[in-house]
């Protein structure tokens, strides 16, 4: 399932992800305490996720819903880099030579790419793209 998610929604999964079910309270109190929203705008951000199919709710304690997460941090990450790449055209090449050219891609991160593409080379997992 593909799941576009805003910043602020992804913040909030986040949480999830980290500590698995949790009620609008809790992702509430993961804030730092200076920069906690309103509990009405994470509990608008919990029920645009439970909309959109990234959350749903596991059970109930008292009046408090407590929710799970339904999409993986791998899913969500694979639309963001997917929807990165249609704005630079569908290139990756384009986002790795923006990044260098703001000093935000090192050598290192290079190397390790490199590394990375050799090793799916030898497992038959990278395709060549024309």
């Amino acid at each position: 399932m593909k799941v576009s998610l805003t910043s602020s929604e992804l913040r909030v999964m986040e949480e999830f992800w980290r500590s698995g079910r949790l009620s609008i309270r809790e992702v509430l109190e993961s804030y730092p305490a200076k920069k906690r929203p309103p509990y009405t705008s994470v509990q608008g951000t919990v029920n645009r996720l439970e909309e959109k199919g990234a959350l749903r709710r596991a059970r109930k304690i008292g009046n408090a819903h407590v929710y799970e997460a339904v999409i993986s941090a791998q899913e969500a990450k694979s639309r963001v880099l997917d929807d990165l790449l249609r704005v630079f055209g569908g290139r990756a090449q384009t986002v790795m030579a923006h990044l260098a050219e703001s000093g935000q891609l090192t050598r290192e991160d290079m190397r390790q790419t490199e590394k990375l593409i050799e090793e799916l080379e030898r497992r038959g997992r990278l395709e060549e793209k024309q």
